[in-house]
């Protein structure tokens, strides 16, 4: 394996340092999408979501209650609630 570089260190270093903020702008991303999505690919955003839910690590039990209720209202809820988090 290949030394990395001293920029290199540091792009993953801040990547890391940031990964909750990175994992909240993808759940935000993810939850507009669920507005728009049908079908199929529902279904496979929610799985998406519960992935990212838990990155975040949220309740595995507040998890399943978000999935289960099929209601993007409540993931917007979540992330409204985690973005005011300091």
């Amino acid at each position: 394996m290949a030394k990395r570089s001293k920029y290199q260190d540091r792009i993953i270093k801040n990547y890391y340092q940031n990964y909750d903020a990175i994992m909240l702008q993808k759940l935000s991303e993810q939850v507009t999408d669920l507005y728009l999505a049908e079908g199929k690919s529902r279904a496979k955003l929610w799985e998406r979501i519960a992935a990212t839910l838990a990155n975040l690590k949220i309740p595995e039990a507040r998890i399943k209650h978000l999935c289960s209720s099929d209601n993007p209202v409540l993931v917007a809820n979540l992330v409204k609630e985690l973005m005011e988090k300091p």
